[in-house]
């Protein structure tokens, strides 16, 4: 068994599409993950496979059987990968997309009156949908003020704000623009306590590349994913919602089954490049485990992820080998500071005399993809607090090296050392 990620990091890499090389660029270090993860081989494979299949679901042939028995095997293999005994799973055109109709849905199906609790660290995804669709059914949207010094928020920011006539609550699981992570089973564990009936919907689409999600352990209602952001493709987004709210009412067809949340013939590839992830996640646990239980071994995928890219933060921002890391590098800033340890990943940086914007196209031209993120509806939230116009992504994932962090801090010196 694999003592460390990196042990096996050539096996890991030969998984991937692209893993150093860029089909418009050529040869490049791929640290704008938040953006979009890495695609797995299996999932390019699989998706164009499936393309292929003229036939639709529920048809009396074997091609539609197989259809609905992949479709059936995801949905399993999804329940799976996120630690959830119970619910329904549903696909719909984006994680956004469905972060929307989940809250819409809860906000709508709620008993009336009360509030609908979110944070100001969240994803304008949700916070454009409590703002929508509470001023619709008639309720207040409070939002929690995050912490800007550490870029997340806690349960005890959220204690002031919950209330018994708090109907439904959002929770922002990883922030894409600081990478810090937030205890969602703390702040549900809050929740609950003072409003047991309470919607609580989670945004897991940072997260979910990271390692560890557990729905059983958190008690909520729902949660969604983008899959292009967990090595799959773009196209399409995951739900699950609980047993009670996959109930409420909902768009659905006349005749449909109460928890049904498909709308229409579904694209089997968005099901079964999902398997091809979870597949994979489990076929890197196995590595870390002896257990043959599937989703042991994903929770032992989950901590040698964390482990390894705690690694390349900590080489980023401490230095590796003779090369010193950003923290001691004058000019540079560090949001969320530089020993936080709900990091995940990500680094979000800026360098004095330097824009944003400048410093990506000078690692793009030393081979380093990352990313500019601006005071604007994305990233306005973050920086605003901070009094900073923009800052520099630089986001990893498990299939990241030490080696590719030595490039980033030698190009960053280049402009440092000007």
């Amino acid at each position: 068994m694999a003592e460390n990620l990196n042990e096996m990091i050539g096996e890991v890499r030969d998984r991937f599409e692209h893993v150093d090389h860029c089909p418009f660029q050529g040869p490049r270090v791929f640290f704008e993950n938040a953006g979009g993860a890495l695609t797995l081989k299996s999932v390019v494979e699989c998706s164009a496979r499936l393309a292929a299949i003229p036939d639709n679901q529920g048809r009396d042939n074997p091609a539609s059987h197989e259809l609905v028995r992949i479709i059936a095997q995801a949905k399993a293999d999804v329940l799976t990968f996120l630690g959830a005994s119970k619910g329904a799973v549903f696909v719909g055109e984006s994680g956004t997309e469905l972060l929307f109709r989940l809250i819409s849905v809860a906000v709508l199906g709620a008993p009336e009156g009360g509030i609908v609790l979110g944070s100001t660290l969240e994803h304008p995804a949700s916070v454009s949908a409590c703002t929508r669709w509470s001023k619709i059914a008639g309720r207040d949207y409070v939002q929690v003020p995050h912490n800007p010094a550490t870029g997340t928020v806690t349960a005890e920011d959220y204690r002031p704000f919950v209330t018994a006539d708090t109907r439904v609550a959002t929770i922002l699981h990883t922030s894409p623009v600081t990478g810090m992570s937030v205890d969602v089973e703390a702040i549900s564990k809050l929740i609950r306590s003072i409003s047991p009936d309470c919607y609580i919907i989670v945004d897991g689409i940072q997260h979910a590349a990271h390692g560890h999600v557990d729905i059983d352990a958190c008690d909520i209602d729902g949660y969604a994913i983008s899959p292009y952001k967990v090595f799959s493709r773009h196209g399409y987004g995951i739900a699950w919602v609980s047993e009670r709210m996959s109930v409420l009412p909902h768009d659905s067809l006349i005749g449909a089954a109460p928890d049904h949340w498909d709308l229409g013939t579904r694209d089997t590839a968005s099901y079964a490049t999902f398997s091809e992830v979870v597949d994979y996640f489990v076929w890197l646990g196995g590595h870390f485990t002896q257990s043959s239980d599937r989703r042991e071994k994903i929770e032992a995928a989950g901590q040698a992820i964390h482990q390894h890219e705690k690694a390349l933060t900590d080489a980023m921002l401490h230095g590796v080998g003779n090369r010193r890391g950003l923290a001691d590098m004058l000019g540079v800033g560090i949001i969320g500071g530089v020993d936080n340890p709900l990091r995940e990943g990500l680094v979000a940086m800026t360098l004095e005399g330097r824009t944003s914007e400048e410093l990506v196209s000078i690692l793009r031209e030393h081979g380093i993809r990352t990313h500019a993120r601006k005071n604007d509806h994305f990233s306005g939230n973050i920086l605003i607090p901070l009094d900073l116009k923009d800052c520099v992504r630089v986001s990893m994932c498990h299939y990241n090296t030490i080696e590719e962090v030595m490039q980033f801090l030698d190009a960053v010196e280049t402009v440092v050392g000007k």
